[in-house]
C-alpha cells in the first residue's frame, strides 16, 4: 500500500470533549489521501479507549507513551513514524476548515521554491466562537518568501496546526528540540525559514481554541525556551543574522524581567538580569531596560502611577 501524501501529527493527552473534534476536523477535509499518527502522552482511561478505537481504522495509528508533560517529545515520536510526503500538525484541542490541506497543497505544489506552508487563524473560545477582539485583531500579517527575520523577531504569526511542511524538510531542520519546555515550535519554525522559503494560504482556515484546559506551564519557560533557540541559531546564520539574534536575546531578557517586577517577584527579576548580564551588558538599551524593571519592582505604585501621569500630562 503506497504511503499517505500528508501525514498528520497529533499529539494528545486527556481533553476528550476536544480531541474528538479536532480529529472530526480532519475526517471532514476535502484533500482525503492522508494518514494520522496519534501520539498519546499518558492519558486517561477514557482517553485511550477512544484512541483504541481510532487505531483499527486503516489511515490511523497511535504511538503510545508514558506520560512526559513535553510536547517536542511526543510530536517527535509522532514525526518517526511519518511516511508522508508532507507533514501537518494538529493539536488536540483545535480544529481544522474543510479545505485547510487542499489549499496548501495546491500552494506549496505552485511555488518550487518554498518547502513549507502556514495560514491564516482565527482563536476561538471552547464552543469554537470565535474570541470578541478576533473582528479588531489588527496584527496579523501574511508573511511568506524569506521570513526568517520576521520568525525571530515574533511579527510573524504562525501557530502549530497552520504548518504544513515537507517531510524532508523537517528533518533537515532535525525536527523539535526535546530539550524545551516551551517554544519549541518557535524554535522549529525559526530552522524551518533558515533552511526553505515559506508560502503563506492567506485564508483563516485553522481555528485555536482558548480555554480552561489549556495545558500550561510556567510561563517563563516560555522566555527560557525563546532564549535557547536564539543562542543555538547564532551558529547557524551569517554575521547579520547573527546581530539580529543577538538584539533579540536582549529584548527577550528584558521583557521576562519585567513580567517578574510586574509581577512585584523581586529574586527573580534580579536573577533574570544577573544570568542576562553576560551575553546583554554591550548593550545600553539593556542598561535602560533593567533600571526600568528594578525601578517597578522596588518603587511604591503610587509614585509609578504619579510618575505615569506627569509624563502624560508633559
Amino acid at each position: 500500500m503506497a504511503a499517505a501524501i500528508v501525514s498528520v501529527v497529533l499529539p494528545s493527552f486527556n481533553r476528550l470533549r476536544f480531541l474528538r473534534p479536532a480529529i472530526e476536523s480532519l475526517y471532514a477535509q476535502t484533500f482525503t489521501d492522508w494518514e494520522l499518527i496519534v501520539a498519546d502522552d499518558g492519558s486517561d482511561v477514557e482517553t485511550r479507549q477512544y484512541l483504541q478505537s481510532l487505531a483499527s481504522q486503516p489511515r490511523v495509528s497511535v504511538v503510545w507513551l508514558a506520560h512526559t508533560g513535553r510536547p517536542s517529545i511526543v510530536r517527535n515520536a509522532a514525526l518517526r513514524r511519518a511516511g508522508g510526503e508532507y507533514v501537518a500538525f494538529l493539536d488536540s484541542d483545535d480544529l481544522w476548515a474543510p479545505t485547510k490541506l487542499d489549499r496548501q497543497i495546491e500552494t506549496l505544489r505552485t511555488r518550487a521554491n518554498c518547502r513549507w506552508s502556514y495560514t491564516g487563524f482565527l482563536r476561538v473560545d471552547a464552543r469554537g466562537s470565535p474570541l470578541p477582539d478576533e473582528a479588531h485583531r489588527p496584527w496579523w500579517i501574511p508573511y511568506e518568501g524569506d521570513i526568517f527575520e520576521q520568525v525571530a523577531t515574533g511579527r510573524a504569526a504562525i501557530r502549530t496546526p497552520s504548518v504544513l511542511a515537507t517531510r524532508e524538510l523537517i528533518a533537515q531542520a532535525g525536527g523539535f528540540d526535546e530539550a524545551m519546555l516551551c517554544a519549541e515550535d518557535y524554535d522549529l519554525w525559526l530552522r524551518l525559514a533558515l533552511y526553505s522559503e515559506v508560502a503563506v494560504v492567506d485564508e483563516p482556515l485553522v481555528y485555536v481554541r482558548y480555554h480552561d484546559e489549556n495545558h500550561t506551564r510556567e510561563w517563563q519557560s516560555a522566555f527560557v525556551g525563546r532564549d535557547r533557540s536564539l543562542n543555538l541559531r547564532q551558529r547557524l546564520v551569517d554575521s547579520g543574522r547573527r546581530s539580529l539574534l543577538r538584539k533579540e536575546r536582549v529584548r527577550n531578557a528584558l521583557k521576562l524581567a519585567a513580567k517578574h517586577a510586574e509581577l512585584n517577584a523581586r529574586v527573580r527579576m534580579l536573577r533574570a538580569l544577573w544570568e542576562s548580564l553576560p551575553f546583554c551588558w554591550t548593550y545600553p538599551q539593556w542598561w535602560l531596560g533593567a533600571l526600568k524593571a528594578v525601578l517597578r519592582s522596588y518603587l511604591p505604585g503610587r509614585l509609578l502611577e504619579f510618575h505615569r501621569k506627569r509624563r502624560r500630562i508633559g
